[in-house]
């Protein structure tokens, strides 16, 4: 019998080795891989082929929601479930927009988490019942108070949404067109894209927009005045 192969996505180390554990235990899954941040994660998608990935949302250099675009794009054949100790619509909507097929909270039952890798594996969704039922409560009143925000988010490109992110976490045009292998030019472009796509004309607004956006957590930033 062929198991079935997760691609464990977690920037936490104890909270990766517990859900490693965890997964072990069930004779039907093996863990084939374990990324701490959502570049590597896409990396290790590239070379693994894992049948689901069990995704983070709040991860350095690359969330898992940007994360989980990029994977879909280059191995659409992946399911990708996020496991994250949000629960805001905002959060959920959005990894529903990126691709996600599923969605649980880290404080979800070991037994719910291999009864949603194998449901997404079948083909079908798997949302933990309180993210479902918030699921079927968007509507148009909850679309009009985020819509505009979703909106520019979506105006921004891939590699805007990388370069926002290494913006909000602190570091610097050297440092991130290091990490994205550009040019330091090609880095001041991307800034002056997004102040202007954004109409924010600052670095910390910047990282303000990328807090309230959902793209990094307000604990990631540590500069930001």
């Amino acid at each position: 019998m062929k198991l079935m192969t997760v691609l464990l996505a977690e920037d936490h180390m104890i909270v990766r080795e517990g859900f490693r554990t965890m997964l072990e235990l069930d004779a039907g899954l093996e863990v084939v891989g374990e990324a701490q941040n959502g570049r590597e994660a896409v990396a290790l998608c590239k070379k693994l082929r894992p049948d689901v990935v069990l995704m983070d949302i709040a991860m350095p250099l690359l969330n898992g929601l940007e994360a989980t675009r990029q994977i879909l794009k280059i191995f659409p054949a992946a399911k990708v479930l996020i496991l994250s100790a949000h629960r805001d619509d905002a959060y959920i909507n959005d990894a529903v927009k990126a691709g996600a097929v599923g969605f649980l909270l880290k404080q979800t039952s070991s037994l719910e988490v291999c009864r949603a890798i194998r449901e997404v594996h079948k083909g079908k969704t798997f949302f933990a019942p309180a993210i479902a039922k918030r699921l079927h409560r968007f509507n148009a009143r909850f679309r009009d108070r985020t819509g505009r925000l979703n909106r520019k988010s979506a105006q921004l490109t891939s590699r805007e949404m990388e370069v926002l992110q290494l913006i909000a976490e602190g570091q610097a045009n050297k440092q991130i067109a290091a990490e994205l292998s550009i040019g330091v030019k090609t880095v001041e472009k991307h800034r002056g894209h997004l102040m202007q796509k954004l109409d924010i004309h600052d670095t910390a607004g910047l990282t303000r927009y990328a807090i309230s956006a959902g793209i990094i957590e307000s604990s990631v930033q540590l500069t930001i005045i």
